[in-house]
């Protein structure tokens, strides 16, 4: 299903978009080293609830995971990148961390994602990937108007990913979104301009490149969730929810700096 939300709708995700990027920093300024993954999931089903939203996870139960997801907040850890199910782990100087969060509220969801490096260690590859995701991010944005094709915008963030070196899995990738988390259209990391659904204004899209050091191949954890780099390298994931309107694209997950 393509879901064109009216503009009252595209308001409400508005609120949405700006709840998830606000939790999301928050949960960033508490993820120090020492912190327990099961710890940010808490603050994260707090979070949500205290702002009279949804999880779209907890319940989540899609073909490729094992069951409901039962957690609030993706969190992968250095080697993991998609789906990362929050475990008894507590956080390390130098681990490369990604939260990966979608709400519900008022009847619109956002998604997005965040990586970031923990502590005082900064590996120059895990700098390098987060960067890569977020440049890529900002050109599959830059792609998007009305009018515009999906292809195009694949096409954007794949030769971000490209130019930096990195393999580029699209098994995986943006979505459309709208009155449930995940919807079509599918939009790959890579693509070829020109091709697929045409954007119109009233379309959400959940953008997420999203890459791994060295390889293109993910291996799943025995908690059915978690998918890994097959090689154990490093990962990074960013990710923002954008509306299409008559003029561009309009980013709805930017922070506000209203929750602390």
């Amino acid at each position: 299903m393509i879901e064109i939300l009216t503009p009252a709708q595209v308001d409400r995700a508005r609120v949405t978009g700006a709840l998830v990027a606000d939790i999301l920093q928050t949960l960033r300024r508490r993820a120090v080293v020492g912190t327990n993954l099961l710890d940010l999931d808490g603050w994260a089903r707090d979070l949500i609830r205290d702002a009279g939203a949804q999880s779209c996870y907890v319940d989540y139960a899609p073909s490729f995971g094992r069951g409901p997801f039962g957690h609030y907040v993706c969190t992968a850890v250095n080697d993991a990148v998609l789906h990362g199910r929050p475990r008894d782990y507590r956080l390390a100087d130098g681990d490369l961390v990604t939260l990966d969060l979608a709400v519900l509220k008022d009847g619109v969801a956002a998604d997005s994602a965040i990586s970031f490096i923990v502590g005082d260690r900064r590996p120059p590859q895990s700098v390098a990937l987060v960067e890569a995701t977020e440049r890529a991010l900002a050109a599959g944005i830059a792609a998007a108007g009305p009018g515009a094709r999906i292809g195009d915008l694949s096409h954007a963030i794949g030769t971000v990913l490209s130019a930096a070196g990195y393999p580029i899995n699209t098994e995986f990738g943006g979505h459309g979104i709208g009155s449930t988390m995940h919807q079509d259209p599918h939009v790959a990391n890579a693509g070829r301009p020109g091709r697929g659904y045409r954007l119109r204004p009233g379309l959400l899209l959940a953008l997420e490149p999203w890459v791994m050091a060295d390889t293109d191949e993910l291996a799943l954890d025995a908690d059915g969730w978690t998918l890994r780099s097959a090689t154990g390298c490093r990962t990074a994931h960013s990710e923002h929810t954008i509306a299409i309107t008559d003029d561009g694209a309009e980013i709805l997950t930017l922070p506000t700096g209203r929750l602390r």
